[in-house]
C-alpha cells in the first residue's frame, strides 16, 4: 500500500496537491496548491549530497496552523506592511485587515497564502497555478487574476514567475516567502551574504518604512562586498535593535532582470544566487522564529533558523508617493520574476 501524501487533504471543500518538480541532476522541489507555496527543494552540497534547504513543515495541518510564518508561500495581493491598514486610490479609502498591530501586512489573514490555487498544467519541471480574487476581498478594489509558474532547470534554478489581470484600478506587489538554511540545520548566522544595493529603506518602531533611502556605506547594511551574517549583527545600529536583526528593504542596483543577492554556508559549500526584475529585496533574517514553530524531522524552529529574499515593491508603496507605484491597470499586466539558483562556492 502506497503512503498518502501527508501535504494533501481538503481546505474549505477544495483539494489539496503537492507537485514535485525534478531535473536530470536530480535536484527536486515540491510545489504545494494551498498558498502556491515551495514547501521542499532539495539541493547539493558540494560532496552532492542533497538536503532540504527551505524551512518547512511535515505535513498539512502544521500549515493550516502556523499561518503566520508564511513558510514558502505565495504572498499578496500586497506583500509586506501597509501602514495605518489603509490606503486611497482614485478619490476613495480603502480600510484593510489590521493583521500587524495597527498595520497590515502581506494581503492579509485570508491573502494569497491561505487560498487553495488551481492547477493549470503540471509536468516533472514545471507547474502552473491560478487563483481568482474577488472585487473587494481583503478590502481591496477590483477582481484580480494570478497566475504562479514554478519552473526548475537543469542549472538548478527555481524561477518563480507572477503574472496577474484586473477589472479596475487595485495594488498589486506579490512575493514568494521562503525561508532558506543552506546548511539544513541551525541557524543562519554564519551564512555569509552579499547584496549588491547601495541603498535601503530604514524603518520606524512599527517596521513600516520612515519613507527615504538611505546609503548603506558605513553601516552593517553595506551587503556589497561578502559579510558573515553573525558580525554585521554585531555592530550596534539603532535599525539592527529596532527589529532584533534584519528586516529591511534593500534597493537593488540597476533595473530589470539582474543578481541581486547571494547566500553562502561555508559547511556545505552550498551559495544561492536570486535574480530578479522587482524594484526591492525585502532582507529577513528569521527574527521571530525563536517561537518554536514545528519543522521537518520533528524539530522546532530557533531564533534565525532561516533567511528569506522577498523580491517585491517597496513596503508602504501605497502611502508613499515618493516610492515606485504598485498599481495594476486593466490594460496592463503584472509581471514579476524571481529566480533562486543553487550552486556550489568553491
Amino acid at each position: 500500500m502506497s503512503q498518502k501524501d501527508p501535504f494533501q487533504g481538503t481546505v474549505n471543500g477544495e483539494a489539496v496537491q503537492s507537485f514535485v518538480l525534478q531535473n536530470n541532476s536530480g535536484m527536486r522541489c515540491r510545489i504545494l496548491n494551498y498558498g502556491a507555496r515551495v514547501v521542499e527543494v532539495f539541493a547539493p552540497d558540494r560532496g552532492g549530497n542533497l538536503d532540504d534547504v527551505v524551512l518547512g513543515h511535515d505535513n498539512l495541518a502544521d500549515y493550516l496552523q502556523y499561518t503566520e510564518t508564511y513558510f514558502g508561500a505565495t504572498v499578496g495581493r500586497v506583500a509586506n506592511r501597509t501602514g495605518g491598514a489603509q490606503f486611497e486610490l482614485d478619490g476613495k479609502r480603502y480600510p484593510l485587515s489590521a493583521n500587524d498591530g495597527k498595520n497590515h501586512i502581506h494581503g492579509g489573514p485570508k491573502g494569497f497564502h491561505n487560498r487553495v490555487w488551481t492547477a493549470v498544467e503540471f509536468d516533472e519541471t514545471r507547474v502552473v497555478l491560478s487563483l481568482h480574487s474577488p472585487h473587494g476581498e481583503e478590502g481591496y478594489p477590483g477582481a484580480l487574476d494570478v497566475v504562479v509558474t514554478y519552473a526548475l532547470g537543469e542549472d538548478n534554478a527555481l524561477k518563480i514567475t507572477f503574472e496577474a489581470r484586473t477589472d479596475r484600478n487595485t495594488p498589486v506587489n506579490i512575493t514568494n516567502h521562503s525561508y532558506f538554511n543552506l546548511k539544513n540545520s541551525g541557524n543562519v548566522e554564519d551564512h555569509v551574504f552579499r547584496i549588491h544595493a547601495d541603498t535601503y529603506l530604514p524603518v520606524k518602531a512599527d517596521l513600516t518604512p520612515v519613507g527615504t533611502a538611505e546609503s548603506v556605506a558605513g553601516s552593517p547594511f553595506d551587503f556589497r562586498t561578502p559579510k558573515k551574517l553573525s558580525e554585521q549583527l554585531s555592530l550596534h545600529h539603532e535599525q539592527i535593535a529596532l527589529c532584533n536583526g534584519f528586516d529591511h528593504n534593500f534597493i537593488p542596483n540597476g533595473s530589470g532582470l539582474r543578481l541581486v543577492a547571494e547566500a553562502w554556508e561555508p559547511t556545505s559549500g552550498r551559495k544561492l544566487s536570486v535574480f530578479t526584475d522587482s524594484a526591492g529585496v525585502q532582507f529577513y533574517t528569521g527574527n521571530a522564529l525563536g517561537r518554536g514553530f514545528p519543522l521537518r524531522r520533528g524539530e522546532r524552529s530557533v531564533f534565525r533558523s532561516g533567511f528569506c529574499f522577498e523580491t517585491q515593491g517597496f513596503p508602504d508603496s501605497l502611502n508613499r508617493k515618493s516610492f515606485p507605484s504598485i498599481l495594476l491597470k486593466p490594460d496592463d499586466i503584472y509581471r514579476h520574476t524571481c529566480i533562486y539558483q543553487f550552486g556550489i562556492e568553491s
